[in-house]
Parts: structure tokens; sequence; C-alpha cells
């Protein structure tokens, strides 16, 4: 994906830190999905979606340190 910031160690450097990288099929799926794993983990989000030339929808990545569960 030529937009998408490439994943860096350190985004993935200890058990529980992850990158997810939502494919949907508009904005709307995407923000969505992205809006119920901030309400689960501690999640740094995205603001806007790729488009994936040659390819259907969007994609979207976002970080989430599930070790932080909001609301725990």
């Amino acid at each position: 994906m030529p937009d998408m910031k490439p994943i860096s160690e350190v985004h993935v450097a200890e058990p529980g830190l992850a990158v997810v990288e939502v494919a949907a099929c508009d904005d709307e799926t995407a923000f969505a999905l992205q809006e119920l794993l901030a309400g689960r983990w501690a999640t740094t989000t995205a603001d806007t979606t790729t488009p994936a030339p040659g390819e259907p929808g969007v994609r979207l990545h976002c970080y989430l340190d599930v070790r932080r569960e909001i609301g725990s």
C-alpha cells in the first residue's frame, strides 16, 4: 500500500501491542470498527482512510495496547 505507513518494530515491540489494518467497504464502516476497538482498549486512532488502488473499499491502520482495557 503506497499511502500506508510501514509497521515499525516499536508498534509491536512487546506482547499486548498490535497494529490493526482494517479493510472495509467504506469510510463509515472502517471508522465504526475503529470506534469499537477504541471503546475497549487504548487505541491510537486514524483520521483518514486510504483507498487501495485497483481494489474495492478502503483501508485504515490503528494501533492498540490490549494490556490497557478501557473502563476496567
